[in-house]
C-alpha cells in the first residue's frame, strides 16, 4: 500500500487547535557551528508541532469529550483534540477505537476503556498500555508510535513489570501513569514511499552506500565493481565499529530494572 486510508479514522474537515499550534525551527542536521553532524537531513514540506499533552495530570479526575481525531505531521499515530468540562482543550495521542463524542479521563483508577490513563498499579495483568511513564510526572515516554502499545506482564510490591514491542521485559515504578489501548494508524508500516520526491517532501535528502564510494570517503569504499565491505568489522564514516556491538553502557544505572533483554535479531 502507498497510502493510510485516513477517511475511516480522521474527522473530515477538522482544523488544527491555533492556540496549540508552535513552529518548530529546522536545522537540516547542523549542530551551532553549522556543521553536518547528522547526514540525510534537510528540506521537507512546512509543518507546525502540535503541543500534545503527554502527562495528562493537569485536570485529574475531570471528564474530557473527544472533539475530533487529527492527522500529526511530527508523528506516526492520530492525535485526538479533547474538550475537558472546564472549557479548556488539549491534544492527546489517540488509540485505536477511540471516536468522535467519546468521553476520556485520567485518574488514579478510572474504567478500562481505550484512552483513558490511569497508575500503572491499577492496570490488570495483560492487558495493553501506551504512553508510558518511566519517572512519575515526567509525562510518557515508551511506546508513543503507530500501533505501538505494551503489555502489563505483573505487579511485584512497588514495581509492574512491562513487555516491551521489542521483547525487553523491565520493571517500571507502579505510581507511573499509562494510558489504555493500542495507538491508531496501525497500517503505517505497510506504507511503501514510492518515489524519491515523497522522501524530500518528508525531509530525508539522498543516502549514499558506502561500498559506492571511493576508499578516502568511506571505510567501505573502493574496489573493481560490487565490492564486499573490505574491512574485517562494519564500521561508521569515522571509522568506529558498528556491527554487532552493544551501544549500552554496562554501568548504566538502570540496567537494574531490565530483567530480559530483547532478542537479538540473529537469534529470532
Amino acid at each position: 500500500m502507498t497510502t493510510v486510508s485516513y477517511a475511516k479514522t480522521l474527522t473530515k474537515g477538522a482544523k488544527p487547535k491555533k492556540s496549540l499550534l508552535v513552529t518548530l525551527k529546522t536545522h537540516a542536521g547542523r549542530n551551532s557551528s553549522g556543521r553536518i553532524t547528522m547526514r540525510h537531513q534537510g528540506g521537507g514540506n512546512k509543518r507546525r508541532y502540535r503541543l500534545v499533552d503527554f502527562k495528562q495530570t493537569k485536570f485529574l479526575g475531570v471528564p474530557a469529550e473527544v472533539d475530533s481525531i487529527q492527522y500529526d505531521p511530527y508523528r506516526t499515530c492520530f492525535i485526538a483534540l479533547i474538550k475537558y468540562q472546564t472549557g479548556e482543550f488539549s491534544y492527546v495521542l489517540a488509540p485505536q477505537g477511540l471516536k468522535v463524542g467519546d468521553t476520556v479521563v485520567a485518574d488514579e483508577t478510572v474504567p478500562l476503556t481505550p484512552g483513558n490513563r490511569m497508575r500503572l498499579g491499577n492496570v490488570p495483568p495483560s492487558f495493553r498500555v501506551y504512553n508510558v511513564e518511566m519517572q512519575p510526572g515526567k509525562g510518557g515516554q515508551l511506546a508513543r508510535s503507530a500501533g505501538g502499545s505494551i503489555e502489563v506482564m505483573a505487579h511485584e510490591g512497588i514495581y509492574t513489570t512491562l513487555k516491551m514491542p521489542s521483547g525487553e521485559v523491565r520493571k517500571v515504578l507502579s505510581t507511573c501513569y499509562a494510558s489504555l489501548g493500542e495507538l491508531s494508524n496501525p497500517e503505517h508500516n505497510l506504507v511503501v514511499i514510492g518515489k524519491a520526491g515523497r522522501s524530500r517532501w518528508l525531509g530525508k535528502r539522498p543516502t549514499v552506500r558506502g561500498n559506492a564510494m571511493n576508499p578516502v570517503d568511506h571505510p567501505h569504499g573502493g574496489g573493481e565493481g560490487k565490492q564486499p565491505r573490505g574491512t574485517r568489522k562494519p564500521k561508521d564514516i569515522w571509522g568506529n565499529i558498528t556491527g554487532g556491538k552493544k551501544t549500552r553502557s554496562k554501568t548504566k544505572p538502570s540496567s537494574k530494572f531490565i530483567v530480559k533483554r530483547r532478542p537479538s535479531r540473529l537469534s529470532k
